[in-house]
């Protein structure tokens, strides 16, 4: 069975390369996937250089000068030497090396363009992090993005947000409920709204029914309670709003499908990973009901097209309960297709994995469903004894 320990540039600079990489050749994992392009983070980090670090936007390697020519959006400077002699040194380890890499997350671009972020119903763009994947100068970064990260020689590009985010407020003494939250979050930029429009969608009806009743929640209303589905949606905010919401699906899935092109015309492989197990389960690892497969519409995710477009696919499968990975793998499996390449992105730690038995229960799990890999997140956020589970989880798992 495959497998991978996620690294971020920090730990390699911290530790040294050549600690890091023996140490997890030492797990028994079959590669490294590394941070090639990451967002700003404030993280604790127990045997780093700092035990708290501060991550700033940045792609870790020099990025090809003819790819962003003429482009309007460049990455943003980071450890440029990050990727110097580490394909060597993994390839002497017999470690495949992987390109993690962030696309649609950045809040250093989105403040030098705030256009190119998305616009709420109100016409407010207050998600500066996020940009939108409707926007022409922003697929044209991901698309050059994708390949200077596989022209690393990497075995794999393994995309975190490519597609759209949810709203994350740091701070809300509204008490907006999932459906007012979900409302609130859609994108109506005019290319969003024009894409949808082409679809046969009444976009500006949609709008002003997001704006209608998140406003109401704002002036007092109460807010709507249970999970977010097509079903619930419908009644609450009517047909126009969920048309608008499926709408999103052929922007994300015409990028994503650009992406993974250009990734293989560099001869490399694209890993998608949905952000949607992140949403349900990140902060406690216990996850709310929908499984993450059926619920990654609302990010623009159809993991049925995609499964038609992409080699290989990510599940971020944070849950304490071994019986919830397998679910969520298996039903990845069975909206992508049984030949794609499913990988269980486990956390070996607090809070999903209390015990050593507890991750190799899940690694267990994600197999018996199917998975094709099991990789664990992340080398630098964890504690030396967490990580020493991971020989165990794999043993079971291979």
């Amino acid at each position: 069975m495959d497998s991978s320990v996620y690294v971020f540039v920090e730990d390699l600079r911290g530790e040294g390369v050549e600690r890091v990489l023996d140490r997890i050749t030492g797990y028994g994992a079959a590669g490294v996937t590394v941070g090639a392009v990451h967002h700003g983070s404030r993280d604790v980090t127990p045997h780093g250089l700092s035990r708290l670090t501060l991550r700033h936007d940045g792609a870790h390697f020099v990025p090809p000068g003819d790819l962003f020519s003429g482009l309007r959006l460049a990455p943003v400077p980071g450890h440029l030497d990050a990727f110097d002699g580490l394909r060597e040194a993994c390839a002497k380890r017999g470690l495949k090396l992987h390109g993690w890499t962030v696309f649609l997350r950045n809040l250093t671009l989105g403040t030098r363009h705030p256009d190119v972020t998305v616009r709420d119903c109100f016409g407010d763009r207050g998600s500066l992090t996020d940009l939108c994947p409707a926007h022409p100068d922003v697929r044209e970064y991901a698309v050059a993005l994708a390949r200077s990260v596989a022209r690393l020689g990497v075995d794999s590009v393994v995309a975190e947000s490519l597609h759209f985010r949810p709203l994350r407020a740091e701070r809300s003494f509204v008490p907006l409920g999932p459906m007012d939250n979900y409302l609130f979050g859609l994108c109506f930029c005019d290319y969003c709204m024009r894409r949808a429009t082409d679809l046969g969608v009444n976009a500006e009806v949609a709008r002003e029914e997001c704006a209608r009743i998140v406003g109401g929640v704002f002036d007092g209303d109460p807010a709507a309670q249970g999970e977010v589905t097509r079903a619930a949606l419908t009644a609450y905010a009517g047909p126009d709003v969920v048309a608008y919401a499926r709408a999103r699906s052929e922007t994300v899935t015409t990028l994503v499908s650009e992406v993974a092109s250009a990734v293989a015309g560099e001869g490399s492989k694209l890993v998608f990973i949905d952000y949607t197990g992140s949403v349900k389960g990140y902060r406690d690892g216990l996850p709310t009901p929908g499984l993450a497969a059926h619920d990654a519409w609302q990010l623009g995710v159809d993991l049925v097209a995609l499964g038609d477009l992409v080699p290989a696919f990510g599940v971020l499968a944070y849950a304490r309960d071994a019986a919830r990975v397998a679910d969520d793998v298996g039903a990845y499996l069975r909206s992508v297709g049984k030949d794609r390449e499913v990988r269980a992105i486990l956390r070996p730690g607090y809070p999903d994995s209390d015990s050593t038995d507890r991750l190799v229960a899940k690694a267990r799990g994600a197999k018996a469903a199917g998975a094709f890999a099991v990789d664990f997140y992340a080398y630098g956020l964890v504690p030396h004894p967490v990580l020493d589970r991971i020989p165990s989880a794999l043993g079971e798992a291979t």
